[in-house]
């Protein structure tokens, strides 16, 4: 069986249906397909899904943002009425502690000054009057748990940390794909699951749709790679690898799911907690619980995967010391024998900057990279993609005249060589999911 259509999205998590909608919404006639069994099934349903500004690149603020005013008319951006219900965005608040590693916030403070983001500056008595279950005793910067130093105060204070009201969560984020995909099935835009992609179709130099496993094979004259962990291996079908300066690699991470501190109604008083100084990261979760993930400390060795079909899907020590580091700073946090949580693969670029980018093979263009601090941005991701899909196909070489994207609600232009293939490694990342 053969198809034509305008474009293909290859992936159906929160970027490649947000990518497809946009596109939709300019006129493509659209296909996403997906290996698994419905929209935002992957990488997405295993995400914190967490709402927040503090990047450590402007950019990587403006984009964030920009997003957070989507999320907050999410049914206006849609357009359409999902018979399952809306994902919701909940407001928590974001607590971020100063380090020396993240330059005490000077840089994420400067850029949300820049777009008028407001924000708290707390010294650590502020801190605890905020939040009474943290120890704010300095802890860092982080080792491993069989070092002698683990949990052992290294000072009598943390440097102090900043407030942002505006920050949350949203509740299901697999719910957010299925409502994009109405969306963008409202638009003429068309989604096939269960769909395994195993080449990427060429013609007269350009790309040319898509063969799948089955046989079946699907024509479009632009082809987009959106396939969180399973980018690389579509990259190399395409034969676009090499010609890229940002490599790509799947990394397993692990997020873990803990009751909260007894007594401290953190359902209703918890927020979300960036903690540089144990080197851990914290929501609240339905039911008196706590999210804890990592934010990759330089002590830690990261786990890449060679094949992202074929990895160790089970929790490891890592689980107990990311919790332990969160039980430094909630001392009354329980810690279970048995883990609970999420094991899955993040999509890791070699500075955590998403790569949002046309390629080498005309026609073929990559929202890849994009680790575990992208989906957030779904909504901006889409639009930028389209316009730049769209400026690229109009003939606009956007590798000597970059495409820029109005943000309409920041009120600024961004630059997209910021998200480019050749472009160098950003220095001024966190190196972490921080982004």
């Amino acid at each position: 069986m053969s198809r034509s259509y305008d474009a293909i999205v290859i992936g159906a998590g929160i970027l490649g249906c947000c990518t497809g909608y946009e596109l939709a919404k300019r006129g493509y006639r659209t296909l996403n397909v997906d290996r698994l069994h419905g929209a935002g099934y992957g990488s997405t349903a295993a995400s914190c899904a967490i709402i927040r500004f503090h990047y450590s690149t402007p950019d990587g603020v403006a984009v964030a943002r920009e997003s957070y005013f989507y999320w907050l008319d999410w049914a206006k951006y849609l357009g359409v009425v999902d018979e399952v219900g809306l994902a919701r965005y909940v407001n928590t608040g974001c607590l971020v502690f100063k380090t020396e590693k993240n330059d005490y916030l000077r840089t994420v403070m400067a850029s949300l000054d820049e777009l008028r983001v407001a924000y708290e500056e707390l010294d650590p008595e502020a801190v605890k009057k905020l939040l009474p279950v943290l120890d704010l005793r300095q802890f860092g910067p982080p080792v491993k748990r069989d070092e002698a130093r683990f949990g052992k105060p290294t000072g009598d204070s943390v440097a102090g940390a900043i407030y942002v009201p505006e920050s949350g969560l949203i509740n299901d984020p697999q719910l957010s794909c299925h409502n994009v995909q109405r969306a963008c099935e409202a638009r003429g835009g068309e989604f096939r699951f269960n769909t395994e992609v195993a080449e990427i179709l060429e013609e007269r130099g350009r790309a040319a749709g898509v063969r799948l496993a089955d046989g079946d094979e699907f024509r479009a004259p632009i082809v987009v790679n959106v396939a969180g962990p399973h980018s690389t291996k579509v990259n190399r079908m395409a034969g676009v690898e090499d010609e890229m300066k940002i490599k790509i690699r799947p990394l397993k991470h692990e997020v873990c799911h803990v009751p909260a501190p007894g007594g401290s109604d953190f359902d209703a008083l918890g927020m979300i907690v960036s903690d540089g100084d144990t080197g851990a990261y914290l929501r609240p979760e339905m039911g008196g619980h706590v999210l804890i993930g990592s934010e990759d400390p330089a002590c830690d060795e990261l786990d890449w995967v060679e094949d992202p079909d074929d990895y160790n899907t089970n929790f490891s020590e890592q689980w107990f010391t990311q919790v332990l580091r969160v039980a430094q700073r909630m001392p009354n946090l329980p810690v279970p024998m048995r883990p609970k949580g999420v094991v899955d693969l993040y999509d890791v670029t070699d500075d955590w900057i998403p790569v949002y980018d046309r390629s080498d093979l005309p026609g073929y263009y990559m929202a890849v990279g994009t680790s575990g601090n992208q989906f957030k941005n779904g909504p901006v991701v889409g639009k930028l993609m389209a316009e730049l899909i769209s400026a690229v196909e109009d003939g606009r070489d956007h590798d000597r005249d970059p495409v820029k994207l109005h943000l309409k609600y920041t009120r600024r232009d961004l630059d997209l060589s910021f998200f480019s293939r050749r472009r160098e490694v950003n220095r001024d990342s966190s190196f972490s999911v921080i982004g």
